[in-house]
């Protein structure tokens, strides 16, 4: 029988999206999955059926991040891009630019002409687009592509204002959409003064957070804690040879260190894969977490950071709830 963490995981890098609901009573603890578009549902939802919980989770997969260049700054950008849960693709039409051996973080290295975009990749609206080449004549190629597919949740082009506002207005003589002209994130990324190819990184992948956070509740590009560490969900998704204890905060307020959605799992060492936000907070659950990984059950808790923010002299405070149950062990392959 498929573990439903390993069902998860493997619904999501499909590229479908599923809601987990997790049933717990004095009877036991239930999961199950729901396959498909979470809809409307963009949090952890928790009802209360007099002693009984019912966790409802909604996760996506993950968005698809498609670097055109593989240039110096797609390689500074390519291992931060990877450790924000991105399925990274990245596409060149010079063989030693677009190696799987130049980027090993990549989920496809693609080399081909980029006049042949058409051929190998179909946007969709959970893409993000950037388009680094070596020169404007191929950047041009490769936003006339995006421009006559589906639009994706982001695009953005490097280049000078100059040269972008002389592009813009070709192409939109040439009848491409202004709205999605106008929507364009060019010159790319944040204004940070970047100069070094490291720095232009974190400009564009500053700019993409703020896009990804700003409309995460976007019907269709609900981007949430929940499933932001595939990490923790792969672990999950494996051969768990002892019983450990899952928290995950369902409710939170303030300013938080993490938001609703994240989990954490606790052996009963102590040991944790993931993170609710550290701190004394975090050691408190811990110390819960592992009786629950020993004895079995279920805890609702409260954390409140504000005094131990004031006593610490953290920068973070607020409250969360957090779900404490047993996750049992597992022989999943």
């Amino acid at each position: 029988m498929t573990d439903v963490f390993e069902e998860l995981y493997l619904t999501l890098t499909s590229g479908s999206g599923a809601t987990l609901i997790t049933s717990l009573s004095d009877s036991g603890i239930e999961r199950r999955l729901t396959k498909g578009d979470p809809g409307t549902l963009v949090g952890p939802a928790l009802t209360r059926e007099g002693w009984g919980l019912t966790l409802s989770e909604p996760f996506c997969p993950r968005p698809r991040l498609i670097v055109f260049g593989g240039g110096h700054v797609t390689m500074a950008l390519a291992p931060m891009a990877a450790m924000m849960d991105f399925e990274l693709i990245i596409y060149d039409d010079r063989p030693s630019f677009s190696s799987p051996a130049r980027f090993p973080m990549a989920d496809r290295a693609i080399c081909d002409s980029f006049e042949s975009i058409g051929a190998n990749l179909a946007f969709t609206e959970r893409d993000y687009v950037v388009i680094v080449t070596r020169g404007h004549r191929h950047d041009e190629d490769c936003l006339k592509t995006v421009l006559d597919g589906p639009e994706p949740f982001y695009t953005g082009m490097v280049g000078s204002r100059r040269r972008v506002a002389i592009v813009k207005k070709r192409l939109a003589a040439e009848g491409r959409d202004p709205g999605r002209l106008e929507r364009l994130d060019s010159p790319i990324g944040l204004a940070i003064g970047a100069i070094t190819p490291a720095e232009l990184a974190i400009s564009i992948l500053g700019g993409i957070v703020q896009k990804r956070r700003e409309n995460q509740r976007r019907p269709g590009h609900v981007v949430l804690e929940a499933f932001a560490d595939m990490d923790l969900l792969r672990f999950l998704s494996g051969p768990r040879p002892e019983d450990l204890a899952l928290v995950t905060v369902v409710t939170s307020s303030g300013s938080t260190p993490r938001r609703a959605g994240a989990k954490m799992a606790v052996h009963f060492d102590g040991r944790i894969v993931g993170s609710i936000g550290g701190g004394c907070s975090e050691a408190a659950v811990i110390t819960k977490a592992r009786a629950i990984a020993s004895s079995g059950g279920y805890e609702l808790a409260a954390v409140d950071l504000t005094d131990s923010a004031e006593e610490d002299g953290m920068v973070c405070g607020g409250s969360m709830e957090v779900l404490i149950e047993r996750l049992p062990a597992s022989t999943a392959p």
